[in-house]
């Protein structure tokens, strides 16, 4: 038994030095196998070893931490599906490392290990926005690496400041005060590094600048692992702390207004994601066990509803080379399985009853109704809720496949696409169909909870109901913000505007050189990609490309060293 994340480090392993009809199949079949060694570990596994004077957990699962495990596995097995089809393999390796470090990220067990991870995870990311090999892919995944590179200094100083002040780096809940009832500067880093990842306000627009200009396969690996990975940070070591109740309503909020003048639909979806994470931090925030059971629900459901949204709107992009909603429309004649399982994944996302979305937002709801610090915050989520319906559950499919017809020449994307959007959207049914027997038997706390009683369903009809009403006369009125191509400034454009000013002055001697220095390393990429999309295996690998097997060699050193020094011990 291994621990899981270092299966898929074997497996980028293997994904790099295959043959190209293996690659498909590994990029399916592994998920399987480390979900397989999952379940079958024993319930106080553990892995460890000694170093920099400390004893490392590299994986000490705990009852949260087994449900983001379980998830992230599902998620790496949708996302493989959903690009076997493809021969990039840089793209495959970089999402396999991906998957892996944010499994290790949930499964670690001292703050360390959680910062290896942290660190793999922003990386291997970039590579999926890098992917789609244009000028604006690019510079969004610059800017990406460096708010990731945020992230992780802001928890290593919070790290080494725990580590100074306690002699700790357990992972476990910290909170933002010390010992003596002062402000933890520990405390307040960790909780800036976990929240960059997590999109808090005037932090989040890494994600709506970087995540549309991934490639459609890439967006769905994206959506499925940073933010879950900081949700569960923070519901680890900040669950109660009342601010996040007032940062994730801020979050449920205001994203919603973005949303809806957004042209682009996987900027739509960017907006989205943030929104669901606001209803998460709003359970972290309440801290009692049914709201942390419902952030937990939430952040399972959203992974499958947006990543089913995503991969209709990458399909979308794939099929028509279009993903605007101006230039979309009657889609539904052409591509009417897409169509199917994106009205599932809206249906889900905005909590019709019977569908997943339900069973957690509710959770979340009636858990914030009942607290009596924070009874307000149920107003904001309601509104919230029905801004859900408006941009990410009605907008989405109806400019994309209904509207008016663009008459775009299209068809459903290939079997394998459609097979992983017809797996994720049984899921959404199944789970809000049967919440008890699926998703509620793997929460972290027993908690009695029944989604489906009169109160719950009639407040969620009838907020449904009026939200549509709301949409259908604001676009018959001609009130409904039009479809147009546009720049909306975010909050990023305070800081972009004045750097690029920076950099005009400055970069008259550095800009030429760092240019230069991109060339080169653009053409050894290609390069090496070249060798290994024609390579015949391993040995046409390490011949033709040298850089490429000393990388093996120090790969595959560094596991053999793993296993030693852990069998050792």
């Amino acid at each position: 038994m291994l621990p899981p994340f270092l299966i898929f480090a074997v497996g980028a392993l293997l994904m790099a030095v295959s043959r190209r009809e293996a690659r498909g199949p590994i990029l399916i079949a592994l998920p399987l196998v480390g979900l397989a060694n999952l379940l079958t570990l024993p319930a106080d596994a553990t892995f460890g070893l000694e170093a920099l004077g400390y004893e490392l957990e590299l994986f000490r699962p705990g009852p949260l931490s087994k449900t983001f495990l379980v998830l992230f596995h599902i998620a790496a097995f949708v996302g493989g599906l959903f690009s076997a089809h493809t021969n990039r393999v840089g793209q495959h390796v970089a999402a396999l490392l991906y998957a892996g470090s944010a499994i290790g990220a949930v499964g670690a067990g001292d703050l360390i290990s959680l910062f290896l991870f942290w660190e793999v995870m922003a990386v291997s990311s970039a590579f999926l926005i890098w992917g789609r090999r244009t000028e604006r892919s690019w510079r969004a995944g610059n800017r990406y690496l460096l708010w990731q590179i945020l992230s992780g200094l802001l928890l290593l100083a919070g790290i080494v400041a725990r580590a100074s002040a306690t002699g700790s780096i357990s992972v476990g809940e910290i909170g933002l005060t010390d010992a003596d009832g002062g402000a933890s500067l520990a405390g307040w880093l960790i909780l800036l590094g976990l929240g960059t990842k997590a999109c808090f306000p005037l932090l989040h627009t890494w994600l709506v600048d970087g995540y549309p200009e991934a490639t459609p396969t890439g967006a769905v690996w994206l959506s499925s692992f940073t933010t879950k990975a900081a949700v569960y940070g923070l519901a680890t070591m900040f669950p109660g702390e009342g601010l996040l109740v007032w940062i994730g309503a801020a979050m449920a909020a205001f994203p919603i207004f973005y949303a809806v003048i957004e042209n682009d639909m996987r900027r739509v979806l960017g907006y989205s994601m943030i929104n669901q994470i606001g209803f998460m931090l709003v359970g972290v925030g309440v801290g009692t066990e049914l709201a942390i059971n419902g952030a937990v629900a939430h952040a399972f459901n959203d992974v499958l509803f947006k990543g089913l949204l995503f991969m209709s709107m990458g399909a979308v992009l794939q099929q028509t080379g279009r993903i605007h909603a101006s230039d979309l429309g009657g889609l539904a004649k052409t591509m009417p399985w897409t169509n199917r399982f994106c009205m599932v994944g809206a249906a889900s996302i905005s909590a019709f009853p019977l569908f997943s979305g339900f069973v957690s937002k509710t959770m979340i709801m009636t858990a914030a109704a009942g607290d009596p610090d924070h009874f307000w915050v149920w107003y904001v989520l309601l509104f919230a809720a029905a801004g859900v319906f408006h941009h990410a559950g009605i907008k989405i499919p109806f400019f994309a496949f209904y509207a008016h017809d663009a008459k775009i020449p299209a068809s459903d994307p290939p079997r394998n696409q459609l097979a992983a959007m017809g797996f994720a959207a049984v899921c959404c049914v199944v789970i809000g169909t049967f919440p008890q027997q699926t998703l509620y038997a793997i929460l972290p706390f027993d908690v009695a909870y029944s989604p489906y009683d009169v109160g719950h369903v009639l407040t969620q009809l009838q907020l449904l109901f009026f939200s549509a009403l709301a949409f259908t006369w604001l676009q018959r009125s001609g009130l409904y913000p039009p479809e147009l191509h546009s720049t909306n400034l975010d909050s990023d454009w305070l800081l972009r505007r004045p750097a690029r000013d920076r950099w005009e002055a400055a970069g008259v001697w550095f800009r030429p050189r760092l240019e230069a220095f991109r060339r080169v390393v653009i053409r050894r990429i290609k390069a090496a990609d070249h060798y290994m999309r024609q390579s015949a295996g391993p040995y046409g690998v390490m011949t033709r490309t040298w850089p490429t097997g000393v990388m093996m060699v120090w790969v595959a050193a560094l596991l053999v060293g793993y296993l030693v020094l852990y069998y050792v011990q």
